[in-house]
């Protein structure tokens, strides 16, 4: 099996996820009102915290090649549309310890709300304790599933 191994810095995301921003819609966050959808469909995530780490891999961008995971249709909001949503397997490597999660990624084409830049990776996995915003860590992904890509500069960035 082929890694790719990147760089990225720990941003501060949205906060819904976890629940941190206190949006009345998912007063407990996404992932704990998403996580019965995705036990159902053979996806424990109860090892994991229950909120995604943001993590900014510019320069690079990522294609979708096999997710772990892939999940359609699923309609786990009254304020929203039903979303699909892609997981794959990616290791974090943080003050000499390896820590194992998931990729969590709501469908870009399906997701209206809480949009990430195509830089921004969302990783869930247990709870790491010291890792704060601006931390560089390394991950790696399985190639098969996803694909890190350098973005290419355009003319009217410089």
């Amino acid at each position: 099996m082929e890694y790719a191994l990147v760089q990225g810095e720990i941003k501060s995301g949205y906060g819904v996820a976890s629940g941190k921003r206190k949006d009345e819609r998912y007063p407990e966050g996404t992932l704990k009102q998403q996580f019965k959808y995705f036990l159902d469909r053979g996806l424990d995530l109860s090892i994991y915290f229950m909120g995604t780490i943001n993590l900014d891999i510019s320069p690079n961008t990522y294609e979708i090649k096999t997710p772990k995971h892939f999940f359609k249709n699923i309609d786990w909001s009254d304020y929203i549309p039903p979303e699909n949503f892609y997981f794959f397997d990616v290791s974090l490597y943080h003050i000499n310890k390896t820590y194992q999660g998931l990729i969590y990624m709501p469908d870009p084409e399906t997701k209206e709300d809480h949009v990430q830049k195509p830089n921004i990776l969302e990783l869930i996995l247990p709870k790491i304790n010291g890792l704060e915003y601006g931390h560089m860590v390394d991950i790696a992904i399985k190639k098969a599933q996803l694909n890190i890509v350098p973005i290419r500069p355009t003319e009217n960035q410089f």
